[in-house]
């Protein structure tokens, strides 16, 4: 810490190192963790420091003594900021993180008086607690919450523009390859930190990951990823396409929020850029006990992943660069999610994945987390990054079908493609196997004739039919239906049940 009357504070307060010490113990020695902890100490510190100025208490542990709860109450609520005209906080988060902070440091005496069998320091522990659940949120917490829900009533909800997102896509994947030329051609720090920013930008945005997390990716995660191909005995679980993206993608697990394993997905093309980097690390300036992935040449510090977006935001042509964050990208993701018809376990997956906490516990058996996220929430990824989510729409995760090679459609594209709206399973042909997007083919008065001879009972009874009774469909008209396959069907079927809800709905 910088040298000032707070560290000072810290310095001589035996209860603050001991808290400390038990926050470094139980989150690491990493050097994010050491910064959160390094704050949770300043906050206590600034606490202190307030309270000789206002009320009798000097140190810590005279904080926790229900006896002086108001003198305490009185010292948060200068530390905070509190006006007592307008009834707010001008910090209104610390308030709150202090009486976090105040209940771990009641406890931790506590055991310190057990240990010690001081019963005087057990008693007032025990009795703060008490004191604490039942007056802080009325004097404390309940107006720090409203002061910060009522300063987000009114500030306007930024979301990413697709158009935006796929620009930025393009943006950065043309500069990745001109800057690993450059760097494989002549090795240089400018080179090597432009492809450095472009490559940790690209993860950020392509996994819709916290930008904190990508940024202090350490080296050996890298370095130690798992590079082996999916277990032969998972495959009758996967599509060809799944299949195909299993040994498309790799995955590195990095350290996410509250020490969850988080995974990143990667691109080949993000890849070579990687091992590029590292291949040059010491040849361009970065130091080699720098520990970091995306590394500053010449310090022991990283590059800070929202810098990088902001500035490729700008320079990309984005048509509003503020709403290009990692968490607004992040919101994105969450928010359009339910345009797909994702069960609960999918949903799971894709919480999962973004380092989300699901609360409600979920019982069911899993393919291999691994398996998961190459195959199945890297679709999800890629719909994201071609702006192609609304065409999936009322699909599950196993009825996406978008290979790791498929073309973006373009604006031409677009115009041929455009219909009566409805979303059919084979409107779009995979390049993964060799074949070009097709147009779409409407259905003729015959075809809808036959289908609807051997598929009504499905649509009136709002039941969506499965594979087999499609094909039954399709061998019991073959003349009429030769140019349909069992998907096209299906979904032709899938629209058909929405149309008959319309029209059953009481208005």
């Amino acid at each position: 810490m910088n040298a000032d009357p707070i560290t000072n504070i810290i310095k001589s307060d035996h209860v603050i190192t001991d808290l400390g010490q038990d926050l470094l113990n139980k989150g690491g020695n990493s050097t994010k963790n050491q910064h959160n902890v390094r704050e949770k100490m300043r906050e206590l510190g600034r606490l202190i420091h307030n309270g000789r100025k206002v009320t009798s208490l000097k140190k810590l542990e005279d904080f926790i003594n229900p006896k002086k709860y108001l003198e305490m109450v009185r010292a948060v609520k200068v530390t905070c900021g509190y006006d007592s005209g307008t009834g707010t906080f001008q910090i209104p988060s610390l308030a709150n993180k202090l009486g976090h902070a105040l209940v771990k440091v009641s406890k931790l005496l506590k055991v310190q008086g057990l240990i010690t069998n001081n019963h005087e320091l057990v008693r007032k522990a025990t009795e703060f607690q008490q004191v604490h659940s039942e007056k802080w949120n009325d004097m404390i917490s309940s107006t720090a919450l409203r002061n910060i829900a009522e300063s987000k009533w009114n500030v306007p909800t930024l979301m990413p523009f697709t158009e935006d997102v796929q620009k930025m896509h393009q943006f950065l994947s043309a500069m990745q390859d001109e800057c690993s030329s450059q760097l494989s051609g002549t090795p240089s720090t400018k080179s090597w930190t432009e492809l450095a920013k472009v490559c940790l930008t690209q993860i950020i945005l392509f996994n819709r990951r916290r930008e904190g997390e990508v940024a202090s990716m350490p080296l050996t995660a890298f370095l130690s990823r798992d590079t082996s191909d999916p277990h032969e005995d998972v495959d009758w679980a996967l599509s060809e396409v799944e299949k195909k993206l299993c040994r498309h993608f790799s995955r590195i697990v990095i350290m996410g929020k509250r020490g969850r394993p988080v995974p990143i997905l990667l691109t080949p093309k993000m890849l070579c850029a990687l091992e590029l980097l590292v291949k040059y690390r010491e040849d361009c300036g970065v130091l080699k006990d720098n520990a970091y992935m995306f590394a500053r040449p010449t310090a022991m510090t990283h590059f800070c992943g929202s810098d990088c977006i902001r500035g490729f935001a700008k320079t990309c042509g984005a048509k509003c660069p503020k709403s290009l964050t990692s968490t607004r990208l992040r919101k994105h993701a969450a928010i359009l999610s339910p345009v797909l018809n994702m069960t609960d376990t999918e949903m799971d997956q894709l919480a999962n994945f973004l380092g989300h906490d699901i609360r409600i516990p979920r019982e069911f058996y899993r393919l291999p987390e691994k398996t998961l996220q190459l195959a199945k929430i890297s679709k999800i990824l890629m719909a994201l990054e071609q702006g192609r989510l609304a065409e999936f729409h009322g699909k599950n995760l196993d009825e996406i079908t978008i290979g790791p090679d498929e073309r973006v459609l373009g604006s031409d594209d677009d115009e041929e493609e455009e219909g009566n709206g409805k979303i059919e399973e084979g409107n779009y042909a995979s390049a993964v196997d060799g074949k070009a997007a097709q147009k779409r083919v409407p259905w003729t008065k015959t075809e809808t004739q036959a289908v609807h001879k051997h598929m009504s009972r499905f649509i009136t009874s709002c039941l969506v039919p499965g594979k087999s009774d499609c094909e039954k469909c399709l061998k019991a008209e073959p003349i009429a239906l030769k140019h349909r396959d069992w998907q096209t069907l299906k979904f032709y079927v899938h629209n058909r049940i929405t149309a008959y809800k319309r029209q059953i709905q009481p208005k």
